[in-house]
């Protein structure tokens, strides 16, 4: 894998792809990690005397959250100097690319606003056409979106020399360690069909929306459960189809605490059905689960093992993400809602291996399939 500790951008135009995609509310872009983590590359870049412009995007189009990069660019600059330009492939930006001096950074506007990001086929490609003859070097920073196949994260390197930008790198170098065979799955959260991808033989501890969906699959019935997760649109008799014959190493919850006039009580798997919610695991699964994370080499926990905005139904993931902290062993932790609840624990980030901004691309890798933007750069699997 090409890194920035290969090349010597000094006065070099350099077209930097980094992904500052946060989350917004009211209209308002919140502060992210991923902001501070771009942060790092384009500092590096800068003190390297390189010319650099950075390309981003924020939301999908149709949805409240396609905004310009405006924000962006305010919250950056908390970090890292970066000017802000409305424009990505107009005259405005073309002018503003060309006065760049060694050593400074400009933010080119969301580049989903060009349609042409969506059809990197197009033999016309306007980002292409106007991008390329303006740079020496493009690197991928934005690992969390390089299973799109979009223009900004597969095309740049056919045309430009290409490496690999920090974040992307330390998520690559991360990820090659959960590869080992004897690596442990904490697999939790509301999206089957994502966890479904990782049923191929590795030990897995389900538990979560989809640990309750794994009891069902075995054909114990929950109860009011059952029409609880029919009407989230997460039980149905496809999933429940595709769930069957892939159990084999998957150990299930044996106990629910479920919200009971809005108290926490526990129930053992022989007690249901009941009518009552499922909001987290009980301290039997809690314990049996526990030992196993105590004695595995690696652990890969995606999602949380209950509903963690209320405190009395957090114990779960509390105490699985705890357990974990305490392994020796390599540990990579994915998803937003364990990164907040990590956050809001005041647990040490540094007892975990790697603690990883992406979602569907993270996910792609561990299941083993091909992520174009890694293709791209001609990075191989360890």
């Amino acid at each position: 894998m090409k890194t920035l500790s290969d090349i010597d951008f000094k006065g070099k135009r350099v077209l930097l792809r980094t992904d500052i995609n946060s989350d917004v509310l009211n209209g308002k872009v919140l502060m992210s990690e991923r902001i501070k983590e771009a942060s790092i590359t384009i500092k590096e870049l800068l003190k390297k005397k390189a010319k650099v412009v950075v390309l981003a995007h924020q939301g999908t189009p149709q949805k409240e959250d396609f905004l310009d990069l405006s924000q962006h660019s305010k919250l950056l600059n908390k970090f890292v100097k970066v000017k802000f330009v409305k424009d990505v492939v107009g005259e405005i930006a073309i002018d503003e690319i060309n006065k760049i001096k060694p050593g400074e950074a400009i933010l080119l506007d969301n580049v989903r606003f060009v349609v042409d990001e969506f059809h990197p086929e197009n033999p016309e490609n306007v980002l292409i056409k106007v991008l390329v003859p303006c740079f020496d070097y493009y690197i991928n920073d934005a690992f969390s979106v390089s299973h799109r196949e979009q223009t900004s994260i597969i095309s740049f390197p056919k045309y430009l020399k290409s490496c690999a930008g920090r974040t992307l790198e330390k998520e690559v170098k991360a990820l090659e360690k959960v590869s080992i065979k004897s690596c442990l799955y904490i697999l939790g959260g509301a999206k089957p069909n994502d966890n479904i991808k990782l049923l191929r033989g590795k030990k897995v501890l389900a538990c979560g929306l989809f640990g309750q969906l794994c009891v069902i699959a075995k054909g114990k019935n929950l109860g009011y459960q059952n029409e609880y997760l029919k009407k989230e649109s997460v039980l149905s008799e496809d999933i429940l189809e595709k769930l069957k014959g892939k159990l084999n190493n998957v150990e299930t919850p044996v106990d629910f605490a479920v919200n009971k006039d809005g108290k926490r009580i526990e129930y053992t798997i022989d007690e249901f059905p009941i009518d009552y919610r499922i909001d987290d695991i009980g301290e039997k699964t809690i314990k049996k689960y526990t030992e196993l994370i105590k004695r595995a080499p690696a652990i890969y926990m995606k999602g949380p093992a209950g509903f963690t905005d209320d405190k009395k139904f957090s114990i779960g993931t509390e105490a699985l993400l705890k357990a974990v902290a305490n392994c020796k062993g390599f540990t990579l932790i994915g998803g937003g809602h364990l990164s907040d609840t990590i956050e809001r624990l005041k647990i040490n980030k540094k007892k975990y291996s790697h603690i990883s901004l992406s979602g569907g691309a993270l996910l792609s890798y561990v299941a083993g399939e091909k992520l174009p933007g890694l293709e791209a750069l001609g990075i191989k699997r360890g």
